[in-house]
C-alpha cells in the first residue's frame, strides 16, 4: 500500500457487535438458569437399595456441575471479555477520530 492509502474503521460495525454480544450475554440466562435449577435430582428420585442409582445420582452432580462450570460459566466470560475489549477498542477509535477533527480545526 501506498503512503497515501487510509485504513478505516467501521465504528457502527463495531457496536453492532457490542451489542449483539450482550444479548448473548443475556440469552445465556436461560441455559444457566435450566442447568441450575432445572436439572435437579433428588436422592432415591432414580430408585432406592441399588448401587446404580447412587452412581448415577453422583456422576448426575458432577456433569450438572461441569456444565455448569466449566462450559457455561466459561463461555460467559469469554463473551463478556469479547465485548468489553470490543467496546474499549471502539471508544479509542472513537477518541482518535475526535481527536484528529479537533487537530485539523486548529
Amino acid at each position: 500500500m501506498g503512503s497515501n492509502d487510509q485504513y478505516g474503521v467501521d465504528l457502527s460495525a463495531l457496536d453492532q457487535v457490542v451489542k449483539e454480544l450482550n444479548q448473548i450475554l443475556s440469552d445465556m440466562g436461560g441455559p444457566k438458569s435450566k442447568a441450575q435449577h432445572g436439572t435437579y435430582l433428588a436422592p432415591g428420585q432414580l430408585g432406592k437399595g441399588f448401587s446404580e442409582a447412587d452412581e448415577l445420582l453422583a456422576k448426575h452432580g458432577e456433569m450438572k456441575s461441569y456444565i455448569e462450570n466449566d462450559i457455561i460459566s466459561k463461555i460467559e466470560n469469554l463473551i463478556d471479555d469479547f465485548g468489553k475489549k470490543s467496546k474499549k477498542t471502539k471508544e479509542a477509535y472513537e477518541d482518535a477520530e475526535a481527536s484528529t477533527k479537533a487537530s485539523m480545526q486548529m
